[in-house]
This record gives C-alpha cells, structure tokens and sequence, in this order.
C-alpha cells in the first residue's frame, strides 16, 4: 500500500507540474524560484496526501478516451453510400464465386466454361474498381478484398484451369510446376502491388488481370502450339509477373494512335488465333524495351 500512494503522489505531482518526468521515486522534490510550483488541478485533492481510489477513479472517467475508428467504410454512412459499399463489394465476391466455379468445371474437364468463368473474373475485377472510383466508396477495406479476390480467381484459379487444359498433351510434372510458377509469382506479385507505391502510367510487372485474361483466351481459343511450348509460355508469363519491367496500364493503351488499335481487330476477324499470339508477345516484349528506354533516357539528357 505504501508502494501503491507513492507511485500515485508521483503521477499526480508530475502532473500538477511539481516533478519532472524524468526525476526518479527516490529523489527528493525540489521547487525553485525560478520554476514555482503550480498548483495542484482542481479535480485533484490537494488536501490529502495519498487520494483514494474513488478520486483516482473520478479523475480517470473524467478523461476522455478517443475510442478506434472501426468502420470498413470511410467517411458519412449514408444509405446511399452503404448500398454502393454493399454492391462494390458483391462485384468482389462475385468474382471469387466465378473462380472457385472456374476450379469446379476444369475439375469436370469443362475447360472451356471455365476459361469463360475466368474471362467472367476479369469483367468483374475491372468493374468493382471502377465502381468504387466513381461512387467515392473506395476503401482500405476493398482494397484488401480486392487482391483476396485477384489471389483466388487469378493467383489459383487460372493454373488449375491451364493445368486441366495441358492434361495429356504434356508431363503431368511439367505443367504442375509451370502451374505452381504461376501461383507463387502471382502472391509475390500482389502482396509487392500492397506495398508499392503506385505509378499512374506503368505497372511493375505484368497485373495478375492480364495474365490470367491470357492464359484463359489461349485456353479458350485453343492455341495450335505443341504442349511444351505452352508450358515454356506459362512460365515465362508467370515470371513477367515479378520482373520489374514496366507494363503500361489499359488507360494509356486505348489512347494508342486508332490505325494501331484497328489493325488487331482486323487480324481478329482474318486469323483469331495468330493475332492473339502476336498480341501477346508485342505486349511482353514492351516491358523491356520501355526498361531500356527508361535507362538510356538520363544519359542522353547529360
């Protein structure tokens, strides 16, 4: 008890401004002229030496205690907002549901509708963002969600749809680490999305959303490219997920020059199958040579 009043004489001399914080119990309290003693609050007894528990209470509950913002939606609750919340969030999980859909059906050797549900995945992954940019619900929250989601349909979903799609065209060795390549770097991928800073112009790396848009058109469209060839694409596309290579965003790909963006659709209509590839590798190959652009811009300026 004697331990228990002096510590509290402490507490309450250092805050009456009578102690220094730094002073220790055992020295003796020294006030000089030129720094008075203030007085002691009025909410503190100055007539006792020790308070009591009840006072020591009464001052702890007249202290106000800021309690955490636990809110998963930012800013005024509106039910305008809370209904935007509620459908940006179900575009998310829709397209969880579409994954897990899409792991069912390759699992029914149904490639093709799960290549569907997949190209479905990415519909709604670019959707919910969309939506929460332009109804100001966008969150820490869906943020989170978001690259669960992008974790599910595309970091998991879209190797075991390859992988059922590869089954008997090539060792079941080979396209089970090619798979799991793509796994792996799509968490790596994602989690370095997390904690990135964001470039309005560039990806670092290819997104999880492209990669998985093309592994689920070439399962889709069928490609006439012997299996380990395939497997040696879904590797290197897996790797382009962590590389450090800029990608640039679709923002910036729609306002290519429109001869540039009508001779793919006109080689869609003539042969669908080689424009893909021939798409797909322009856009791999962007990567570095925007990288090697990037590096020799400094010393051209010098």
């Amino acid at each position: 008890m004697r331990r228990s009043g002096s510590f509290a004489r402490q507490v309450l001399q250092v805050r009456a401004g009578l102690r220094r914080p730094n002073q220790r119990g055992n020295s003796p309290l020294v006030v000089s002229d030129s720094h008075p003693a203030r007085p002691l609050p009025e909410a503190l007894p100055a007539s006792s030496d020790v308070p009591t528990l009840a006072e020591l209470r009464s001052i702890a509950e007249a202290t106000p205690i800021a309690e955490p913002d636990t809110s998963l939606l930012p800013g005024a609750h509106t039910l305008g907002r809370r209904i935007s919340f509620a459908i940006v969030n179900a575009c998310t999980l829709s397209s969880i549901f579409l994954g897990l859909s899409a792991i069912f059906l390759a699992m029914r050797d149904d490639v093709q509708a799960a290549a569907i549900c997949l190209i479905a995945c990415v519909v709604f992954d670019g959707l919910d963002g969309a939506l929460a940019r332009k109804l100001g619900v966008s969150s820490p929250f869906g943020a989170q969600m978001d690259s669960l989601a992008d974790m599910c349909s595309f970091g998991l979903a879209a190797p075991i749809v390859v992988y059922a799609s590869l089954a008997g065209s090539v060792s079941t060795v080979a396209a089970g680490v090619a798979c799991a390549l793509v796994a792996g770097c799509a968490a790596i991928r994602l989690a370095r999305f997390n904690v990135s800073p964001k470039d309005g112009r560039f990806f670092c790396g290819v997104p999880t959303t492209m990669a998985a848009a093309v592994l689920a058109l070439a399962t889709l469209i069928g490609l006439p490219i012997p299996g380990e060839y395939q497997v040696a694409g879904v590797a290197l596309l897996a790797i382009a997920m962590v590389s450090s290579f800029p990608y640039a965003k679709l923002a910036r790909l729609i306002k290519l020059p429109p001869w540039l963006v009508l001779l793919p659709a006109l080689g869609l209509v003539v042969n669908a199958r080689l424009t893909f590839t021939v798409v797909v590798v322009a856009y791999l190959l962007s990567g570095p040579l925007l990288w090697l652009r990037q590096r020799r811009a400094p010393q051209r300026v010098a």
